[in-house]
């Protein structure tokens, strides 16, 4: 079937859906198709290489997350040097996600996968490697963190990417896939810190590394063995070399001129913004204040296990409504559910409202998957996944300085509300944006 089965995106620059349109045909299993596609055998080789990549890398770079800080502490002695690794990790991530979107659609999605999971193998792998042979030091791990910073993003776009592909290719409902590559990729990042933490009591910081570096190599091995169409590649056939300023930009260009993707894409940004704050600042004060850790960790697992049952649902979700009503819907229950735990609630309260809050937002990002699979060309799909990723990455590391200010200028209850009513404000505007609509077509 031409592009996806949809209608032509509302783009402002219609030459660029025009040549896409005329370059490729291309099969893709859309929740529109799956009915044509039901009673036809499924492979599900694809599927389960895709989804093993998919786990492993996000329990790698989960466990990282948790090692390197620890390493940082554990050889300074300065959280101010730890915060530091984490601020620069943030902002490269930022920068590469774009880049990473332009080799995609360029060079391939199953290459650029690949190669970004072996060289995140390499930084991981190489922070022991380098305390055997000599001193480990701030700046070697300074380094090696940037490195592996600048690879992650590449590797989760292309596997984003690769979702239509496998769905394609295994004859599977994309909007499914989606909900199991993001629920999926959930359990990956609520397991990593377990089993990081379990590695530095057992063996461990530096030699905890050796893991991560084995899970990113099985990811890389398992997207080798995959036997799928590129999508991207089959769009790009015939059609001659783009400069880099002209790839960046034309991935800017067709998100900006999508009017409803457009504005999920900034509702979802500032949202992120406002609320991961929250986990990394508010509630950490919060319950060490109250000497309760164990009433931190209730209520971050009550959200990442709302958040894999919302994701792992999209695809029944996706079946019985409409992408505009299910937009709306996460939007609301985003809203109702940021309101108790901003009241600094009794745990029990907490915990339920950080469930509901996780529940609400699952389904959001396999949504956002879907919405760009069929409103974007193949050829472009990297770079507005990129530069999707290069805007989610923007602004949680300048709010994560406002809210510490904050916090000790005007309390933590303050700003924990003026937050919450910043995401209610951001949630309550976008549901009700005329464009939004335009997510169905």
């Amino acid at each position: 079937v031409p592009y996806a089965g949809v209608r032509k995106p509302r783009f402002s620059d219609t030459s660029v859906w025009n040549s896409s349109q005329r370059r490729h045909n291309i099969v893709v299993a859309t929740a529109s198709d799956a009915a044509t596609t039901h009673n036809a055998k499924r492979h599900w080789a694809p599927v389960v290489l895709l989804e093993t990549a998919n786990l492993t890398s996000g329990v790698a770079n989960a466990s990282v997350l948790i090692l390197l800080p620890w390493l940082v502490l554990q050889v300074t002695g300065s959280p101010l040097s730890a915060g530091l690794v984490a601020a620069i990790s943030s902002i490269l991530g930022g920068i590469a996600s774009p880049i990473a979107g332009i080799l995609i659609d360029r060079i391939g999605r199953r290459a650029v996968s690949i190669g970004s999971d072996i060289l995140s193998a390499v930084s991981v792998g190489a922070i022991p490697f380098v305390a055997l042979l000599t001193e480990l030091s701030f700046t070697w791990i300074l380094v090696l963190a940037a490195l592996g910073a600048a690879f992650d993003p590449s590797g989760y776009t292309a596997r984003k990417t690769l979702i239509t592909d496998a769905a394609t290719a295994s004859r599977m409902d994309i909007a499914k896939l989606n909900g199991i590559h993001e629920g999926l990729f959930a359990v990956g990042w609520t397991v990593g810190p377990l089993v990081a933490a379990g590695l530095i009591a057992t063996v461990g910081a530096i030699t905890a590394f050796w893991v991560p570096f084995a899970l990113f190599i099985i990811a890389a091995i398992a997207v080798t063995f995959m036997r799928v169409a590129d999508a991207g590649q089959e769009s790009l056939h015939g059609l001659g070399p783009e400069s880099f300023w002209a790839s960046t930009v034309r991935g800017m260009r067709v998100l900006w001129a999508d009017r409803p993707l457009r504005a999920i894409t900034i509702s979802i940004m500032v949202i992120a913004a406002v609320y991961l704050p929250t986990e990394s600042i508010i509630l950490p004060v919060f319950f060490e204040a109250k000497d309760l850790p164990q009433g931190l960790g209730l209520v971050i697992a009550a959200m990442a296990g709302g958040t894999m049952i919302g994701a792992f649902g999209f695809g029944w979700l996706s079946n019985r409504m409409t992408r505009y009503t299910l937009g709306r819907l996460v939007l609301a229950g985003t809203m109702v559910s940021m309101v108790p735990l901003a009241l600094l609630p009794p745990l029990p309260i907490m915990i339920a409202a950080g469930f509901l809050l996780g529940l609400s937002w699952g389904p959001m990002q396999p949504l956002l998957n879907t919405i760009v699979q069929r409103r974007v060309a193949p050829d472009a799909q990297g770079r507005v996944f990129g530069v999707q990723m290069a805007a989610f990455y923007a602004g949680p590391p300048a709010a994560m300085v406002i809210v510490g200010a904050a916090v000790g200028a005007i309390g933590l209850q303050v700003t924990y509300l003026i937050l919450a009513g910043l995401v209610v404000l951001t949630a309550g505007i976008t549901i009700f944006v005329p464009s939004i609509r335009q997510i169905n077509d």
